[in-house]
């Protein structure tokens, strides 16, 4: 059915496309009214709600669906935006820049609900370039890593296009309802690491840690929601029923981005890492949703318990992780430091960032009470029914370096040490948001219910959150977190930075480059020069048809060159080089030249023929 409803998206672009031109306090204040706006059409729109229309004559898109998913993803993502304009006037950020992130927040609602993988390719685009705008617009050392991720997304992108592009070939549809999924074979390979760019499968995460860290803080906590989650949902619509070896690289990413964020002083670098981490997990459930032999009886439920698991996860994710990047923020923007080697005891002066830090980083670890407890143990729980051993270790592995990771970041930041100085704690502003958030975390880990009624398959599963052999999981990790804290806490205080993935291909790519810039302009070059010389060498013949025969007939097999200068470089008019006898020179006119050239001409054809 078509229900008459604004496009939450629209509602956002507008509030976007006016803050850039009404004052400040009046342009973020739409921003929330219109984010906000946001979030109740996801609450009240009904089910099965959809506008679709027919472009070019061939293509039957769905501009607007809702479904339990696109509901789930346009619910969070309006309030996260609502909180992070709110963190944004309070950090001072400038109104052109929450306009882009408007925008960024805006083409993140197209693209979440489409109904179609053509709407859905149309916003991811737009998103890419929202996000590598907010970027830019701080200046500085943003703009080149902007650069990459733009060049980065853009590859991404294409390849995801590439595979719809095949996709409508083989089904004839781009409708998500048309086919499940992304047809297998190349192009769900191509959408697979096309996908993979966004949310940062190990190999192609470089760009997230490169990028996150370097814009205003505000951005940092847009940018750290909107991108790898839209991702996510991307993952889901092209694999719904799943596959091992994505659920096998969500595992990779979980542990090789906690341990990645272990070794950085830098702490939006940290965060950045972890994000790569936690996604994992969602990438994890997307993968193990359908992703072993069989759909009848319990394993239906494992299924369903994964892909849910999935979806609460990127849900408790935003909350968690915009509420680290904000207390992280507050940290700077008092401070004016990135490092936790330049700070130190900061939780007598900023209590209240101290406690929501603490909040936050007991979230991401999946500690009992709080809200990734709920939506990692799904995931987890899912592995372990499913039987998958290895993934199941490597998810748990994940949670040991997560807690490492907080505890240093806490311990170094807000525990150990002084930091020369009187130091405020959050602005009003911030504090707002900060508290509001952390109260969610706590709230959704205490009262689990509340989640499962907002995820999807309700009923298809079962699930219990608070087990003691679940609690007691929980422990053990924080346990060995602490006690591999307690062992590495030296070695851990002064890490300088540490090399990724992109420190060997970014000089792959420069050196490369320069390799390529230099051959296509050698290799022009010599065409240049060649093209010269055949012109001018066509010229001299045209004008000396008789010493171009003479000269031609000398080259010839047992033919006799006759001793006379016929330099075809020469600037020559029609008289002889230096020390030619002019004698032997027959002047030909424009007509007769002409002539002999039609004729070459058309005997070249008529042999071509």
């Amino acid at each position: 059915m078509i229900h008459e409803v604004t496009h939450p998206a629209i509602l956002v672009l507008i509030a976007a496309g006016l803050m850039g031109v009404l004052p400040r306090r009046i342009g973020h204040v739409l921003g929330v009214l219109g984010t906000g706006a946001a979030v109740v059409i996801a609450w009240t729109v009904p089910a099965g709600s959809y506008l679709d229309v027919t472009l070019f004559g061939t293509f039957d898109a769905v501009l607007y669906s809702v479904d339990d998913f696109s509901r789930l993803m346009g619910l969070i993502f309006g309030f996260i935006g609502a909180v992070a304009v709110v963190y944004s006037y309070a950090s001072e950020a400038e109104g052109t820049q929450t306009a882009f992130a408007l925008a960024y927040v805006g083409t993140s609602l197209g693209a979440v609900y489409a109904g179609d993988w053509l709407t859905l390719i149309f916003f991811w685009e737009l998103m890419a370039v929202a996000s590598t705008l907010l970027v830019w617009h701080y200046g500085g050392v943003a703009v080149r890593a902007g650069f990459r991720y733009a060049v980065l997304h853009g590859i991404g992108g294409s390849l995801l296009l590439a595979a719809i592009a095949w996709h409508f070939a083989e089904v004839g549809s781009v409708a998500f309802d048309a086919h499940p999924g992304i047809v297998s074979g190349v192009p769900a390979a191509l959408a697979a690491v096309g996908i993979g760019v966004n949310v940062g499968f190990v190999g192609l995460h470089a760009w997230l840690p490169d990028t996150y860290p370097r814009p205003h803080i505000a951005a940092s906590v847009f940018l750290c929601v909107y991108t790898t989650k839209t991702g996510v949902y991307g993952m889901f619509r092209a694999f719904p029923n799943g596959h091992l070896w994505i659920a096998y690289m969500g595992g990779a990413m979980a542990v090789f981005g906690a341990f990645a964020a272990l070794l950085q002083s830098d702490m939006r670098r940290l965060l950045s890492y972890h994000i790569q981490s936690q996604v994992g997990y969602m990438i994890a459930g997307v993968g193990l949703g359908g992703a072993t032999i069989g759909y009848g009886g319990s394993q239906y439920y494992y299924d369903a318990l994964a892909t849910a698991g999935a979806f609460g996860h990127i849900f408790n994710h935003i909350l968690y992780k915009a509420l680290l990047f904000m207390t992280v923020g507050v940290i700077i923007y008092r401070t004016g430091k990135e490092s936790l080697d330049d700070l130190g005891g900061l939780g007598v002066h900023m209590p209240i960032t101290a406690i929501t830090f603490g909040i936050a980083a007991l979230s991401i670890a999946g500690f009992p009470g709080f809200n990734g407890f709920v939506s990692k143990g799904m995931i987890i729980g899912a592995a372990n029914k499913k039987e998958l051993e290895a993934l199941w270790y490597l998810l748990l592995l994940g949670g040991v370096g997560t807690f490492l990771s907080f505890i240093k970041l806490g311990y170094f930041a807000f525990i150990e040490g002084s930091y020369g100085g009187m130091v405020r704690d959050a602005n009003r502003g911030q504090s707002v948001a900060l508290v509001s958030v952390a109260g969610l975390c706590v709230l959704f880990g205490l009262v689990p219910d509340l989640l499962f009624e907002l995820l999807p398959f309700q009923g298809q599963y079962e699930y219990t959150t608070y087990t003691i052999p679940h609690i007691g999981e929980g422990l053990a990790l924080f346990a060995i977190g602490l006690v591999g804290f307690a062992i590495l806490r030296g070695p851990l205080h002064h890490i300088g930075l540490v090399p990724d993935v992109d420190y060997a291909y970014n000089r792959v790519f420069f050196y490369g480059g320069r390799v390529l810039v230099v051959a296509a302009t050698e290799l022009y070059a010599a065409i240049d020069r060649a093209g010269i010389r055949l012109v001018r060498s066509a010229y001299w013949t045209g004008r000396n048809p008789a010493a171009a025969t003479q000269a031609a007939a000398g080259w010839l097999p047992g033919g006799i060159r006759p001793e006379i200068g016929t330099d075809p470089d020469s600037e020559s008019t029609g008289h002889p080089t230096r020390n030619e006898p002019s004698r032997l020179f027959l002047r030909a006119g424009i007509g007769t030249t002409i002539l002999i050239l039609s004729l070459v001409l058309t005997l070249l054809l008529l042999f071509a023929v």
